[in-house]
């Protein structure tokens, strides 16, 4: 979603470390304003190529997108609507375990063995396991078999009658599951099927979808834009009015908090939520994250992580990871990292939010 801000009076938080945690319902008791985050910026921004600012949307990974863009004289619009699509589709094809055909779907139902991946795949895959060994496993991309397990993957939800794994069948899932399991050939570009693993990228494939369709309009003249695919969103360059391209930040359902809004120039923002995708079972709810760890959903406390990178992707790992780590390691990890990073936990006194220094030097507030 885009809002407008004007020209706030901005007052930046220089601060080298973390601010308190802030209860979000006496922070903003009986105020109106808005929260403005302006990230930094490396580069001057440069002129549109047109004064015309087009809208596109879909449907596609199980979810919708949309992208409005500056186009440059003599594209018409249908090719850009073609080129995101097909790029859509080449993802797809390459990642979507809901697929049959895709290379991810090959990889997890074939036999032991070692298997040749193309250099995309290989590349994710390569990516996806940096980030696990930063983290130590709370971003991994070999949890397929517990998502499987717990009703998020391909199989759809288990028995709302009996929603819930037993012990046995989440240990035997974990036996095949976890990223320092994976061996890979590198000579060959391979990755050795031990038998029963299953990867899965949801935790960084939306923010990778959202990089790629970026660099492909960019390619096509389009420097200006905006992308956004299931809520990750990426902004480049600016309008034809000199503004950057504003984005409101979604909000934990029922939270007083202020509204946000993000200036995404050369920026991407994701967001990762125990709400968006979830079942409750007895008055709990189980979301979609799944801690590695455990093999179970997470169960921690945090609503919802925001993170912002100039790489969609790297954000929507971030924001994964920060979910699963929780909401005292995750803060830790972030701040040590120099992750703008916003955190909301659930707590007794209501829904507390934390934030790294990194998110705070990024955050004015407008003036009432």
């Amino acid at each position: 979603m885009e809002r407008r801000v004007g020209s706030p009076a901005l007052t930046i938080n220089k601060s080298s470390s973390a601010p308190p945690p802030l209860q979000i319902g006496a922070a903003v008791e009986g105020r109106q304003d808005t929260r403005v985050l302006i990230p930094p910026s490396t580069r001057a921004p440069e002129r549109p190529p047109s004064d015309l600012i087009w809208s596109l949307a879909g449907e596609s990974m199980g979810t919708t997108w949309s992208v409005r863009l500056v186009p440059p004289m003599g594209v018409v619009q249908e090719a850009f609507q073609a080129a995101i699509e097909e790029e859509l589709a080449r993802i797809i094809a390459l990642f979507s375990p809901w697929t049959p055909g895709s290379e991810i779907s090959r990889f997890n139902n074939a036999p032991a063995g070692t298997w040749k991946l193309s250099d995309d795949f290989w590349s994710l895959l390569n990516a996806s396991l940096d980030i696990a060994d930063d983290v130590n496993g709370a971003v991994d991309p070999t949890l397929g078999a517990l998502v499987d397990l717990w009703g998020f993957g391909p199989p759809g939800p288990r028995d709302p009658l009996n929603p819930l794994p037993s012990a046995e069948e989440v240990e035997a899932a974990l036996a095949v599951s976890g990223w320092q399991k994976l061996r890979l050939n590198r000579d060959g570009q391979a990755a050795v099927q031990t038998g029963g693993m299953k990867l899965d990228f949801s935790g960084i494939a939306k923010g990778h979808a959202v990089d790629r369709v970026s660099a492909r309009l960019t390619e096509m003249g389009a420097t200006s834009h905006l992308v956004e695919i299931g809520g990750e969103l990426l902004g480049r360059g600016v309008k034809p009015d000199a503004q950057p391209w504003w984005v409101e930040i979604e909000a934990v359902p029922g939270s007083p908090a202020p509204h946000t809004v993000a200036a995404l120039f050369d920026m991407a923002v994701a967001t990762s939520g125990d709400w968006r995708r979830a079942f409750v079972h007895e008055e709990r709810l189980y979301p979609h994250t799944i801690d590695g760890s455990t093999g179970r959903p997470v169960d921690n406390g945090l609503a919802q992580v925001t993170v912002f990178d100039a790489s969609a992707m790297r954000a929507d790992a971030w924001a994964t990871a920060l979910t699963v780590l929780g909401p005292y390691d995750g803060p830790e990890f972030a701040e040590a990292m120099q992750i703008a990073a916003h955190f909301v936990e659930r707590t007794p006194r209501g829904l507390v939010e934390r934030m790294t220094p990194a998110f705070a030097a990024m955050m004015d507030e407008e003036e009432a």
